[in-house]
Parts: C-alpha cells; structure tokens; sequence
C-alpha cells in the first residue's frame, strides 16, 4: 500500500514539475505558493504548527499567527517549484537573483583554503545556501536526509549533485565516514540543524527541549574549526538575500553541549527574523 502511494506521488510531483518549465519559474513559484496555501493544511496538522509558532510566541495574537501560517505555506510551495529551476539559480538566468552579504568571509575561506563548518536552517529556499557556497569555489559537502519515496529520492539527490552540491553526505553513521573522510582531505560541511534527530542531544530551544544534532560541535572538537552562521530570506518572489555572518571560534574547553546550545540560541534569532520564512510544520519537540 505505501508503495501505491508513493508511486502516485511521484507521478503527481514529475506532472507539477512539467507544468512549471512550461510556465517558468516566476510565475511557477507564484501559483505553486498559492496551491500550497490551499492544500498545505491538508496534509501536515494545522494544530502542531499553531502549538509550534506559539511556543516561540507566547503572546502572538490569532491574526498574526494566521498569516505566519499562511505564508510558511507559501513559501514552502514556491520551495517545490523552485527545484526543478535550480540549474537556473546556479548559474543561468537566475544567478543574479541571489544577493550576498559578507562575501568577504567566503573569499577569506576560498583564499586561505579554510575548512570551516557553515550551519542554518530550513529558511526561505534553504537549498540556495549551499548550491551558493559550492559554486563560489568552496570546498564543500552538504549533509542531508535522504526523502522517504523511493521513486523521487533519486531525482532529488540527482539535482542535489548536479546543481547543489556534488558531495552530499546522507545523514546517519555511513555518512559519518564518508563526512570524517572528506573532511581529512580539507572539505568544509554545510548543514542545517534545526530539525529533530534521533541521534542527538537535549538542546534548549525556544524555552523547551529538543533533540538537536551534535555534528557541528563534534567536528569542532575533532578538528578545531570555526562554525559561520549562513542565513537566507526571500526578499520578494524569487528574489533572495543570503547573509553570512562572522566565524565562531570555539575553545577546546566547550562542551558539546555548550556549544550546540550557542547554536540552537542563533537559529532562533534567525527563524524571529522572517518566522513565516520557517518551516514550523515539523513536530520539533516531539
């Protein structure tokens, strides 16, 4: 039964995408944003989102909380259009619709030949983050999980390779290996961390605990390197602005777990900056 329906959701989802290079991606962001608006709410529960947005504000009247709803909705559904153009965004005509602040970090990184650890979230097209890192010349792996459908698993991580990043490392002890090896041969590793894990630790996170990763702090430790925040937001339509901000240098005395409360605390800050940029669907403190 579940490979039914996992057959039918990906003749669902090749359909869309080739109904989006008809359309092409600016209007294909715009009315997949406004399908998602409509069809979100169906499928991901509407009561753990709204529990999820009031945890990180407490005081949020209904009217706020309806319309952070409304575009995370949004948002995530421009997301889905958007991949099928990422070859666009990489280096076509959509190249110049991403804006970088602190690009000055990133050639100091690329110059000295740095290996460093980038750390984020699921903000805006979060996939921009690394497909930009990689193409500024960057030594980079990016972690990630692999998707539940068997059937467009391949597609998806073929365009994570293709126009993303060429070294995706998959999340779990396999991708540890391969992470310890490349990171040996001097490759920086991007990741985001604010999903719940299995393997992890108790982190507090907007005022509750949540499981969170320990691999950013554990590469720390093991190869003493500096962690930098990255942060994108959708500035209108397919427009974007990606900041990357100052290294964080962490002492051989920090614990993991101090150092993944540090980052928990600067994913918060990022996800108050645009909350309906966020992807508040996930059940984080389950």
């Amino acid at each position: 039964m579940k490979t039914i329906k996992y057959l039918l959701q990906f003749i669902i989802i090749f359909f869309f995408f080739f109904i989006f290079k008809i359309l092409g991606p600016k209007f294909s962001s715009f009315i997949s944003g406004k399908i998602f608006e409509i069809i979100g709410p169906i499928f991901r529960s509407k009561k753990i989102i709204e529990k999820n947005i009031q945890r990180a504000i407490p005081d949020i009247d209904n009217k706020r909380l309806k319309k952070i709803e409304n575009l995370m909705w949004n948002n995530y559904g421009r997301v889905f259009a958007e991949y099928i153009f990422m070859k666009n965004f990489r280096s076509g005509n959509l190249s110049s619709n991403i804006k970088i602040e602190g690009y000055e970090i990133l050639k100091e990184i690329k110059k000295k030949s740095k290996q460093v650890v980038f750390v984020s979230g699921h903000f805006a097209n979060f996939e921009l983050m690394a497909m930009y890192l990689d193409k500024s010349g960057i030594n980079l792996s990016a972690i990630y999980r692999p998707l539940n459908n068997p059937f467009l698993n391949p597609f998806m991580e073929r365009i994570r390779k293709k126009y993303i990043c060429q070294n995706q490392v998959k999340k779990g002890i396999g991708g540890m290996k391969k992470l310890i090896s490349l990171k040996k041969k001097n490759y920086s590793t991007a990741l985001m961390i604010d999903q719940r894990v299995s393997q992890g630790i108790l982190s507090n996170f907007f005022n509750e605990e949540a499981f969170t990763t320990t691999i950013p702090a554990q590469l720390v430790k093991k190869f003493d390197i500096p962690i930098i925040p990255i942060y994108i937001e959708r500035t209108s339509g397919i427009n974007f602005k990606m900041t990357v901000n100052q290294p964080l240098n962490f002492s051989k005395n920090h614990t993991e777990k101090q150092i993944t409360d540090e980052l928990n605390r600067l994913i918060e800050k990022m996800v108050m900056l645009k909350p309906d940029q966020w992807i508040w669907s996930h059940n984080r403190w389950k």
